[in-house]
């Protein structure tokens, strides 16, 4: 099995391992360490020292309560480190939901679009018409995408999460615009599934969406987890440290564990903030398989 991108195949036949690249001032975990153009670079090269397969560069943060940029921001601060990314020698994601900005960076040769959204976002603001994001998508010869569940939008989505049984309707949810984007044209080799830990859901349906990720895989495309820092993490602590005091950057340990059960359980990406921890404990994965 491989992830079709604009420059590369990537063989899943192993998990691969996305480093975040946030360059905004307010992601929930870095947000601010990384905002210029040379600190994110800098960042990139130390992932990829770390062990990354693949680069994630966001330049908006889709935490719980964020507010939209505008598509002028977000250009600014992605395509000058996108620019230099793609220089890299590893498959270069954007983490974007604006068909503005997937075009930019596709006309840049950024390898993968990662979107929160699954294609489904438009500007109901904007006074001309604007491109879809499946258009886009589906118009480029063989970019990578990952389709990402989504519940609400990021300013409300934490405030009236889901109902019920989330798990088949996740999978339903990214299974029909999965294929729907392969009506499109779309190969099926360039799609990658997300369950979208977080956004939308209660922590016992971001555990569920885990222990029972193998019903998400018989929807028949690849899964990327993205675990990392959460706050459904938090609680996973010595009873010592209160779980509300735990900072993101403190949850190291518990986002270890997620990946790894990720994996085990069949993820082929696993999207992270720290790198050369999640490459270590995936190697001792390796080793036992």
């Amino acid at each position: 099995m491989y992830w079709q991108t604009t420059r590369y195949q990537v063989d899943l036949t192993r998990p691969r391992v996305m480093g975040i690249v946030n360059v905004t001032p307010d992601s929930f975990s870095d947000g601010g360490q990384h905002r210029s153009t040379l600190a994110a670079l800098r960042h990139c090269e130390q992932l990829l020292r770390d062990g990354a397969d693949i680069l994630d560069i966001g330049g908006e943060s889709t935490r719980p309560g964020a507010s939209p940029v505008s598509l002028e921001d977000e250009l600014a601060r992605v395509i000058p480190v996108l620019r230099e990314a793609t220089r890299l020698g590893v498959p270069v994601s954007v983490d974007s939901y604006k068909p503005q900005v997937m075009q930019a960076v596709l006309d840049l040769g950024a390898d993968i679009i990662n979107d929160i959204w699954a294609l489904r976002w438009q500007d109901q603001a904007a006074i001309a018409p604007t491109p879809r994001a499946t258009t886009v998508v589906a118009a480029h010869p063989n970019c990578g995408v990952c389709l990402m569940h989504m519940h609400r939008e990021p300013l409300t989505m934490q405030l009236v999460p889901m109902q019920g049984d989330v798990v088949p309707q996740v999978r339903a949810f990214l299974e029909q615009a999965g294929n729907a984007l392969q009506a499109l044209g779309v190969n099926k080799a360039r799609i990658m599934l997300d369950p979208g830990i977080g956004f939308g859901k209660t922590v016992a349906q971001n555990f569920a969406l885990l222990a029972r990720q193998a019903e998400l895989l018989e929807a028949g495309y690849p899964v990327m987890a993205g675990w990392s820092r959460k706050s459904s993490l938090a609680g996973m602590v010595s009873h010592t440290t209160p779980a509300a005091s735990l900072s993101a950057s403190e949850r190291l340990a518990p986002s270890l564990a997620a990946a790894l059960l990720a994996v085990e359980r069949g993820a082929s990406v696993v999207r992270v903030h720290d790198v050369k921890e999640t490459v270590q404990v995936l190697r001792v994965l390796e080793a036992i398989r």
